[in-house]
């Protein structure tokens, strides 16, 4: 969809422009505070199941692994996330559209369910918003990884699949409609 990535591309610059001081300040104290390079660099599965590189600042010791007291403010109200704006300028992410995830989980969907990996991934979607709290949420189980791999992972590809049923800019502006209200009233 060209509107699409044309909405992506101008918004990102938008963003960068009005908050690239802020992303370069959290990666200056990022630097300091984990005593790492700021960046956060992993693998993601991306569209079509193509790995790449996401983007976020660091909120974990090197040394230890350990969520720093600032990288816990940060993940709190998403802040680590907004390096992502140069994955959707540079194209391998959109505003809207699936999470991407750590390989073994959207690369190995079967069926119907891989439709998913035809989605760019997104800074944010319907799951995301659900499930913005999925840290403490997966910390409050018996067994996380039963309770991801069963319960929450199923849901959003789930959610993912109405969202790919439904996919168009009229569709996005809703997601970003719902983000908005949910995080920001």
């Amino acid at each position: 969809m060209v509107s699409k990535r044309i909405f992506d591309i101008v918004f990102s610059i938008i963003g960068l422009l009005l908050i690239g001081w802020l992303i370069l300040l959290l990666i200056v104290v990022s630097r300091i505070d984990t005593k790492g390079s700021g960046i956060f660099r992993q693998q993601r599965i991306g569209r079509y199941g193509q790995p790449f590189v996401i983007y976020k600042i660091r909120s974990m010791h090197v040394d230890t692994g350990a969520i720093s007291p600032i990288g816990r403010t940060m993940r709190r109200f998403k802040l680590d996330e907004l390096p992502q704006l140069f994955n959707i300028l540079a194209g391998s992410m959109s505003f809207v559209g699936p999470r991407p995830d750590i390989p073994g989980y959207y690369d190995v969907l079967e069926g119907e369910d891989r439709r998913v990996l035809n989605l760019k991934p997104g800074l944010i979607s319907r799951a995301a918003i659900k499930y913005y709290n999925e840290e403490k949420l997966l910390s409050e189980q018996a067994d996380p990884s039963y309770y991801n791999d069963h319960i929450i992972f199923p849901d959003k590809v789930r959610m993912n699949l109405e969202y790919y049923n439904n996919q168009g800019l009229i569709e996005d502006f809703k997601v970003i409609s719902l983000f908005i209200r949910r995080f920001f009233t």
